[in-house]
């Protein structure tokens, strides 16, 4: 029959138990850093969701294969809006509540974000908008910031490049009245360009979504422009380009970043060929940090190259971790006001300051389609 514990012994048991939980403790795994990334990754936007995951997936892993942040691995938790409307304010609100995420990544669309950004701001989590250019998503308050040039810039840039580089002074205006971001890239875009000497010679409009633009074309093609601006997305843009070839329309043809995806040239076909637009950064820029990035997004995604909204995302991640570093916790408002000192990031995409209203202060680049590839044409900074 064993002999009945002393006093003694169960107290050095009890201790010798306590040192092993403490020396497991000291050698467990450290804790995650939680980011929540929401995107349209289904849906008639998922071009820009997957490109901005894929981004982001590439920068998580190459944080975490050098240490992570802070001693601490970043881990994501997505989630996939699916293009509907609403649905941002919805996974925006589980990422902070349920998941206890430390920041929020996205969106892509300025609707999504417009949706998100209040409830961010509500909660006093800082949100990233990877490519949302509206001048409002910001204007949510001071836990908004944005990684992308902002729509006054770009349509400063698109109103400079029809101007001085096409060298056309009519020019009609196609605009998505159901989507913020092409709503504030045309009014920019008009004021800029009639300042500049330019007239707009057809104002007119449509809504996501639509298939048949061929009373607006005909309509603007008696207006005899020099070049038709359309500032929507990438899915109209295609087929507006489409019927006004099939119109006989020949005059250059443009727009914003909203055209940046593959599936321009997928279901625009010879239509988009020679046609323009302005987005964040071209592939062909010969700068060692753009090289390196798409030798490295190729070996991680079989041979893909980035486009501009995947460069946004890896920027974003980067720009948040650089942040938290400088910070030294993931805490607000330490972590809100190392994101608002940001100052020349080296990201891909090119320096990045957030200025007083936390907009991204950066270049941005002009592309054309030639031959079924997307090419540079200029630069245009701040």
């Amino acid at each position: 029959m064993p002999r009945p514990l002393t006093q003694r012994t169960r107290s050095l048991a009890r201790c010798a138990f306590l040192f092993l939980v403490t020396v497991s403790a000291a050698f467990a795994a450290p804790e995650p850093i939680r980011i929540g990334h929401y995107a349209s990754l289904t849906g008639k936007e998922a071009s820009f969701g997957q490109a901005a995951r894929k981004g982001v997936e590439l920068a998580l892993a190459e944080v975490n294969a050098r240490g992570g942040v802070l001693g601490r691995p970043l881990e994501l938790y997505g989630e996939d809006i699916q293009s509907k409307s609403g649905e941002a304010a919805t996974v925006v609100k589980k990422l902070i509540t349920r998941d206890k995420v430390v920041a929020v990544l996205g969106g892509n669309a300025s609707t999504n974000s417009l949706e998100a950004a209040p409830i961010c701001q509500n909660y006093r989590v800082p949100m990233i908008a990877i490519s949302s250019t509206n001048p409002k998503v910001t204007a949510a308050g001071n836990y908004i910031f944005r990684t992308c040039f902002i729509d006054p810039f770009q349509g400063a840039v698109l109103a400079k490049f029809a101007r001085e580089s096409l060298k056309v002074r009519r020019v009609a205006l196609l605009t998505s009245v159901s989507a913020p971001y092409s709503v504030g890239l045309s009014q920019v875009f008009r004021e800029k360009f009639t300042a500049a000497g330019g007239e707009i010679v057809a104002d007119l409009k449509y809504s996501e979504g639509d298939k048949d633009f061929k009373a607006q074309l005909t309509a603007l093609r008696a207006a005899r422009p020099d070049a038709i601006a359309a500032t929507g997305y990438y899915a109209e843009a295609a087929l507006i380009c489409q019927q006004a070839r099939a119109l006989g329309l020949t005059v250059p043809i443009f727009g914003g970043d909203g055209w940046e995806a593959p599936q321009l040239i997928e279901l625009g076909g010879a239509a988009v060929e020679g046609t323009y637009y302005s987005t964040h950064y071209s592939a062909e820029s010969p700068a060692p940090e753009v090289r390196n990035f798409i030798a490295r997004f190729k070996a991680h995604f079989n041979g893909e190259t980035p486009d501009a909204v995947a460069a946004l995302g890896y920027d974003t991640v980067m720009l948040l971790a650089d942040a938290i570093t400088r910070a030294g916790t993931t805490a607000e408002p330490a972590l809100r006001n190392a994101l608002a000192a940001t100052k020349d990031f080296p990201g891909v995409t090119g320096a990045t300051t957030m200025d007083a209203q936390r907009n991204a202060a950066k270049p941005a680049v002009v592309v054309t389609v030639n031959h079924g590839r997307i090419q540079f044409v200029e630069s245009v900074k701040p």
